[in-house]
């Protein structure tokens, strides 16, 4: 019987195994692919405190370290199901069954990708599905942002102060983001819409040069550029634990800052929650907050 049995070594998940552990409380971590989360393809990290300048693998490997060294067990599997008996949670893998006092669900979530061949080549090499990450690497460059809604009008802005020439992408005339968003978007004078056309193909050598943009009669463009930013959604992984875990519309876990679900014992921590916010500082301090919660549900 494990205290405290968290669901995902990213940067949210492996923070609470270090706060657990350092609690004095028996801590397993199932990670379904490799440590690290998404963080691992940042080629480098400029807006953590203290850190100036580390690489996302040597970050994830960091703190790996540190939870290791505190006695916080790693294991390789994939959790699938999350099984409630009263005060014990049974974690369960295809191929084992854990029970424990408390769980966090750390899994966060993967960028919908644009299913462009070369893309998943390209990241950190040009592609990108954080601006407010990577934008900085893009300083009086030219850039390409996918999307129509929020995110992506909200990204074009942000990279507009930085890159000299900024293209905004969009399969459709119309947009789903905020219109006074939208309309200071308009008013940047290195930005260009790109309106009712598609990624069709990445050009590079060792890192991205260019794209192909198909429009909706068939009209092929290509447009040299040197970073593409994918604002088109994300996926959260919380399917498998809808039945203990409320989930909003869009598949993230309903919680607040306190990242308690609506399961006694059961918290939430990283991207996967619902939060405006989603930067490697805010993962931590979700697992922070998300183990000092299941410390006090034992505590009780």
């Amino acid at each position: 019987m494990t205290d405290v049995l968290i669901v995902g070594a990213g940067p949210a998940g492996m923070t609470a195994a270090i706060y657990a552990r350092r609690a004095a409380k028996s801590v397993l971590v199932l990670e379904a692919r490799s440590y690290g989360g998404q963080i691992v393809n940042t080629p480098d990290i400029e807006n953590y405190p203290v850190e100036a300048h580390i690489s996302g693998f040597d970050f994830a490997t960091r703190l790996y370290e540190q939870a290791k060294a505190l006695g916080a067990e790693f294991r390789f599997e994939k959790a699938v199901e999350i099984r409630v008996d009263g005060d014990v949670k049974t974690v369960v893998t295809p191929k084992n069954e854990y029970e424990a006092k408390t769980v966090i669900v750390a899994t966060g979530s993967d960028p919908r990708k644009l299913g462009v061949e070369g893309e998943d080549r390209l990241v950190g090499r040009g592609v990108s599905y954080c601006a407010t990450c990577d934008g900085a690497f893009f300083r009086k460059k030219t850039v390409a942002v996918v999307g129509g809604g929020n995110t992506a009008v909200e990204d074009a802005l942000y990279l507009a102060d930085l890159a000299e020439k900024v293209y905004l992408i969009h399969r459709r005339e119309g947009f789903r983001a905020d219109e006074a968003t939208l309309k200071k978007l308009k008013a940047r004078e290195n930005v260009e819409f790109v309106l009712n056309a598609t990624v069709t193909a990445l050009h590079a050598e060792k890192r991205l040069t260019g794209i192909d943009v198909t429009d909706k009669d068939g009209n092929m463009r290509h447009i040299e550029l040197n970073g593409l930013f994918a604002a088109v959604g994300r996926i959260p992984e919380n399917q498998n634990f809808s039945q203990i875990i409320e989930l909003d519309a869009a598949g993230y876990a309903v919680a607040d800052e306190s990242c308690r679900t609506k399961t006694p014992g059961v918290f939430v921590a990283g991207d996967n929650r619902t939060k405006d916010v989603r930067q490697l500082v805010t993962a931590a301090a979700d697992g922070a907050v998300a183990a000092s919660a299941a410390i006090k549900y034992l505590s009780e």
